[in-house]
């Protein structure tokens, strides 16, 4: 299979653009990129589904994993369990991106907003 990013409409997500690569499709895991502007932040939430694994492709983000803060840069990863609730944020000077994968793949009536 092959999805290409032009074909990739993207989701305006509280100021995030997400490409969901595999939305629409019946894969046992999802993938998305996903571009961060300065000052955009993910509000605090969790999955009740999936874990999230999450690689910085450009920039710098901070992350907030049960309440403790690491600041990931370009090349960085980490992993978010499942129910661990987690946000993240780009208080920097230049735009950040990130790789998601949700292992299984993401429904969002499965994911938690505060």
């Amino acid at each position: 299979m092959v999805i290409e990013k032009e074909k990739i409409a993207a989701i305006d997500f509280g100021g995030l653009r997400i490409f969901d690569y595999t939305a629409g499709r019946k894969e046992k895991s999802s993938f998305a990129v996903i571009n961060v502007p300065v000052n955009v932040s993910h509000q605090l939430s969790w999955s009740k589904r999936s874990d999230k694994y999450y690689y910085v492709l450009e920039g710098r983000i901070d992350f907030w994993i049960n309440d403790e803060k690491h600041t990931l840069k370009k090349g960085d990863f980490c992993i978010i369990r499942k129910g661990e609730k987690f946000k993240y944020a780009n208080p920097f000077s230049e735009d950040a991106s990130v790789i998601l994968f949700h292992t299984p793949s993401f429904v969002l009536e499965k994911e938690v907003f505060v």
